[in-house]
């Protein structure tokens, strides 16, 4: 009698699978590993190499080239806190660009949100107009506002004289200048108005409609519900545009030019690395002031984050 043929014959692969399987279960923490392995590559090569390479060169005196450098210790930072007047002068140039430019770009970015926050028809139209500057790239928008500020053709000037007003001399006097390019950095709000949006949809309607139902109106719940629950928004977006106002170049140099116009009055931060850095070639000299940029960055934003702990509220604090 011939033997019965199995009626599901055996997967032959399934000594496979069940390796796979249980390879998968023993080291799926170094798979992980394996997926944020391209990312952890580009950062050390493009992010922590470079930074540890800057901070040595801070260190010697390079200049250009394929020379040595020479290891000279702190003479470098030494020099910049004792002889170099113009470190002095580009700091204080940059705190007062962030000291005007973050508190404006903010408040201009929330109230934009606020009013893009609503529902009528077209409103999607009106969020992309608002966007688009923010993509429009920078040395462009230096160009457009090179033009808007010139002193005999510009726009802005030929609207002070309509109204009855003396025309101003935007980028060629001293005091004018920085105003020049706190005004340019209100033209790229956008980014920090499409994230105070983001944060403004995630706020709970109920909260609203308990305002109202308690006799509230649109201060109250503006006040008491919007700002507070924005907070933690606009701690980012403080924290980002810190960061960035330190790190102010392209505008500076289409608008004015590398030394900072009349009295060095735009010589920011940044175009003073840049100036010994490709105009005096002291590349070792650069290198230390852009860990002291860094170093200057680290102190403004741990005083903001050390300082967050007054204002920034969380919902889900139960001591606030």
């Amino acid at each position: 009698m011939a033997e019965a043929q199995p009626l599901v014959q055996q997967d032959s692969q399934a000594p496979w699978r069940a390796w796979l399987t249980k390879f998968w279960f023993q080291h799926r923490s170094w798979i992980g590993f394996l997926f944020i392995a391209p990312w952890f590559l580009s950062f050390l090569l493009f992010d922590l190499m470079p930074f540890f390479a800057n901070l040595y060169l801070s260190f010697t005196d390079y200049s250009i080239g394929p020379v040595q450098p020479n290891w000279v210790g702190w003479q470098n930072y030494i020099e910049i806190f004792t002889k170099d007047e113009i470190f002095a002068k580009s700091v204080g140039n940059t705190v007062y660009y962030m000291a005007f430019s973050v508190p404006l770009s903010l408040a201009l970015a929330f109230v934009i949100a606020l009013l893009l926050n609503t529902r009528i028809r077209g409103m999607q139209i009106f969020r992309t107009i608002y966007y688009l500057p923010t993509i429009v790239p920078v040395v462009a928008a230096a160009i457009i506002f090179s033009g808007l500020l010139n002193t005999r053709y510009g726009f802005i000037n030929q609207f002070l004289v309509a109204v009855g007003l003396d025309p101003v001399r935007w980028l060629s006097r001293p005091e004018w200048i920085k105003p020049s390019l706190i005004i340019m950095s209100l033209w790229g709000f956008g980014a920090q108005m499409v994230i105070f949006l983001a944060g403004l949809q995630g706020i709970p309607q109920e909260l609203y409609e308990a305002v109202a139902i308690d006799g509230g109106n649109g201060w109250h719940r503006l006040r008491h519900i919007t700002i507070p629950l924005m907070t933690p928004t606009i701690f980012f977006n403080l924290i980002i545009g810190i960061i960035a106002s330190f790190q102010v170049f392209t505008q500076v140099f289409v608008l004015i030019d590398s030394d900072g116009g009349p009295l060095q009055a735009g010589l920011v931060y940044m175009m003073n690395v840049y100036n010994n850095a490709f105009r005096y070639f002291r590349k070792g000299y650069a290198a230390a002031l852009s860990v002291i940029l860094f170093l200057i960055i680290l102190v403004f934003t741990l005083i903001t984050v050390r300082t967050s702990d007054r204002w920034v509220f969380y919902g889900d604090d139960d001591d606030r």
